[in-house]
């Protein structure tokens, strides 16, 4: 936990007046208990203060100044501004990212990569009302942009289950001269637009129903899987409205699968093939939610509330990104996976860390195996 910036959680807590008429338990409290939960894999409210009180003889050394009470712990989830949370996550993303900077993604591209997606994690209808998907299920959508240098979310939305992908379009603010990449989900032509137009460039899988005219065709080399490499135009009169421009269709088969895909993008200059291998990398947005949703407490919750459950994704991201911060930090060569189960073990001790984190040979680790998703080791 030295390795969070109090002074800048603070701030983060002055801003929304996260302790206005609070003394006994303080947000940084709140924080750790949570964090706690996350680390160690606590179940419910009362395994978190079951656990903790065990440790009582500790609790003040980590940083806890309040008592851990189940019902405390229960109105500051329920009350305290989520966005408190949210942006201290942010502040950790802003030390993450430049640590990252440097690490490959897989493909041959000086400008930054971004993947877009979201997931759905269910919830009872009855417990969440306000969290409405469908008529009798309710769920919460956790939209994502991920900066694959790193696998680091730069942006994440938490919306309701009934809220469509594209919207959150209107939420980022594309950087010049970096790529998008995105399924299907997110063609909408005139937000799409709002890329060409901040210099930023995009990679989407077109839909059937798209309809386009073939204006130019550049020559391939079907040895890598290329099928055909088109400039278009929209034809539809809404589309052309939308966005008037030229695109560039890339038609990819994949031989392993034998399925054909087509890709939409803004960029005339990359090759064909790294614009199918961009489109590939997408796939790892895929694995970080399949990451978190194995390894940190998302899928099931503490609280019922909209807050509630808020506080407890952006404390989960903030988890994450703290962890990938030490990994970078004590230059460990591990996985995260293999670090947050240490951690699990060895959470009240300060100084055995690093040497326990160091120990491990991943070559004869049982707890490594092809089927978990180490993020960090590509």
């Amino acid at each position: 936990m030295d390795h969070l910036p109090r002074y800048e959680f603070q701030k983060c807590v002055g801003r929304y007046h996260g302790e206005y008429q609070q003394k006994s338990f303080s947000c940084w409290d709140q924080l750790l208990a949570m964090a706690f939960a996350q680390f160690t894999y606590r179940e419910s409210l009362r395994d978190i203060e079951a656990c903790l009180r065990s440790m009582s003889g500790k609790l003040y050394h980590m940083g806890f100044r309040g008592k851990v009470a189940r019902s405390t712990l229960a109105d500051a989830n329920e009350n305290r501004d989520w966005r408190i949370f949210a942006d201290f996550a942010q502040v950790l993303i802003g030390i993450a990212r430049p640590l990252y900077a440097q690490d490959p993604i897989g493909v041959e591209l000086d400008q930054s990569l971004y993947a877009l997606d979201s997931t759905t994690i269910d919830l009872c209808l009855s417990l969440f009302p306000w969290a409405k998907f469908r008529k009798h299920k309710g769920a919460v959508k956790m939209h994502t942009l991920l900066d694959l240098h790193g696998n680091i979310p730069t942006f994440i939305g938490i919306t309701d289950g009934k809220v469509h992908d594209v919207n959150i379009l209107d939420e980022i603010f594309p950087e010049a001269g970096a790529f998008y990449v995105m399924d299907r989900g997110y063609v909408d032509f005139e937000r799409l637009y709002i890329f060409t137009l901040s210099a930023a460039f995009f990679v989407v899988r077109t839909k059937s129903n798209v309809l386009l005219q073939r204006r130019y065709s550049h020559p391939v080399d079907k040895s890598t899987g290329v099928r055909s490499d088109h400039t278009v135009i929209l034809t539809a009169i809404d589309s052309v409205k939308a966005y008037p421009d030229t695109l560039r269709r890339v038609s990819y088969l994949d031989v392993k699968t034998r399925k054909r895909f087509k890709f939409l993008t803004n960029n005339f200059t990359l090759p064909a093939i790294t614009i199918a291998q961009i489109y590939k990398s997408r796939w790892q947005v895929e694995l970080f939610f399949k990451w978190i949703k194995q390894h940190l407490r998302i899928k099931a919750f503490y609280g019922t509330s909209e807050n509630a459950v808020k506080t407890q994704i952006w404390i989960a991201v903030s988890v994450y990104v703290l962890v990938a911060i030490i990994r970078k930090r004590l230059r460990l060569e591990v996985s995260l996976y293999q670090i947050l189960q240490i951690l699990s073990v060895t959470l009240f001790e300060k100084t055995p860390i690093l040497q326990a984190l160091q120990a491990p040979d991943s070559q004869d680790d049982p707890l490594v195996n092809v089927n978990q998703l180490i993020l960090f080791d590509f």
